[in-house]
């Protein structure tokens, strides 16, 4: 009898709707950024159903979270809170405009930025804060954005694990915040292969962020190009960048955002399979909506599942993912924290010692395969190796 396949951690799930609406991009003729694009974001503020936003398309979150602080002014001088425990492109970005990342500590339950923390980190220069809602469970948005109003901050949320998640009854995306950069990178819940997209009400910046997303053109290339009247004719207003999503990858988002609910729902059971399954494992499974500043009924994403070990567990987290390797299961870790990559550890000078919250869950914590394209028995394979592994 053969040995079970390799499971992976993480599987896009595209349909023949995504590969026919890609085929008749290809036969239009018209590749990069266009009316699919321009439908993708019409469609994506629809769907966050607030007609006062902007939506602004990009190749990238990291690329939207560029173009959101340099549109708000961020630069040599101004610091930008955000939290150690995330991806290093929430970071980096602060570091292309010149500025400086002051990195804070985590809530224990959600794993999300600190509020306390971020208060007790502002400082004359502080002009941002960028909250993550990690794993797709929001951060405490009504307590950080009255820290920020209170101290005239600017607040830019990655939203990279959260759609569609809601704060407080509203999606994120639609609260109070400056601008929210969604990600639809390959293994998010929805995906365009790369891709991102800038949410925004402030006109002035929605404006500044189209122009800065491509070369700092007064006019973008769709317009251009199917004008009646002769239009060779643009200005270089900035020096922008090339930060553009095409048509190709807009084809993928128009059907991946219309199954975005579903999506969420099959997550959200296998979620709670896991939930159920691993009760009296020695792990804490996930956070759900109704702690640390969440409200009971929000929506959780589920952009991932982090098991953490518990004091009791006689294994290390990296003898648990060899063992689950071992089994066929693909296993990662969300994240090695920024206070231990050698860049921001060397460039700040942190220590574990400043962030025990996100250190101690770093060091107990894997993420276990969870997407909707996987079958009722690949979600079995997954709970009997876990059980097998730490039984």
């Amino acid at each position: 009898m053969s040995a079970s396949p390799f499971l992976p951690f993480a599987l896009p799930d595209i349909g023949d709707d995504e590969i026919a609406e890609v085929i008749d991009t290809l036969k239009s003729g018209w590749l990069t950024t266009g009316p699919k694009t321009k439908r993708f974001e019409a469609e994506f503020r629809e769907f966050l159903g607030d007609q006062g936003l902007h939506c602004l398309a990009v190749n990238s979150a990291t690329a939207g979270l560029h173009l959101a602080l340099e549109a708000l002014g961020i630069g040599p001088g101004d610091e930008v809170i955000t939290t150690t425990h995330t991806f290093t492109a929430t970071a980096e970005v602060v570091r292309y405009l010149g500025g400086d990342v002051v990195l804070v500590d985590v809530d224990p339950t959600t794993l999300c930025i600190d509020v306390r923390a971020v208060e007790a980190a502002i400082t004359p220069r502080t002009k941002a804060v960028m909250p993550v809602h990690y794993a797709g469970l929001a951060a405490d948005m009504q307590a950080l954005l009255q820290v920020a109003k209170k101290h005239g901050l600017k607040v830019v949320e990655d939203a990279a694990h959260a759609l569609p998640t809601t704060s407080c009854g509203q999606l994120i995306g639609t609260l109070g915040s400056d601008v929210t950069v969604f990600s639809f990178y390959a293994n998010k819940t929805i995906t365009t292969g790369e891709g991102g997209m800038v949410v925004t009400r402030d006109a002035d910046l929605a404006k500044r962020i189209a122009v800065m997303r491509l070369h700092g053109i007064s006019r973008d290339a769709f317009d251009r190009f199917t004008s009646k009247v002769p239009s060779w004719y643009y200005e270089i207003v900035a020096p922008g960048f090339k930060y553009n999503l095409t048509d190709i990858a807009a084809s993928l988002g128009l059907h991946q955002l219309k199954k975005s609910h579903a999506f969420q729902q099959r997550r959200a059971a296998i979620a709670a399979i896991y939930n159920a399954a691993f009760t009296h494992l020695p792990v804490l499974t996930p956070p759900v909506p109704g702690c640390g500043g969440t409200q009971p009924g929000d929506t959780h994403a589920w952009h991932l599942y982090v098991l953490r070990l518990k004091d009791e567990c006689t294994l290390s987290r990296d003898t648990v993912i060899e063992r689950l390797f071992a089994l066929g299961i693909g296993c990662s870790v969300h994240y090695i924290p920024l206070h231990l990559q050698p860049y921001w550890r060397d460039h700040y000078q942190l220590t574990p010692e400043q962030f025990p919250h996100s250190h101690q869950a770093y060091e107990r914590m894997l993420s276990l395969p969870l997407y909707s394209k996987m079958s009722d028995e690949d979600v079995q394979r997954v709970v009997d190796a876990v059980r097998g592994v730490l039984t």
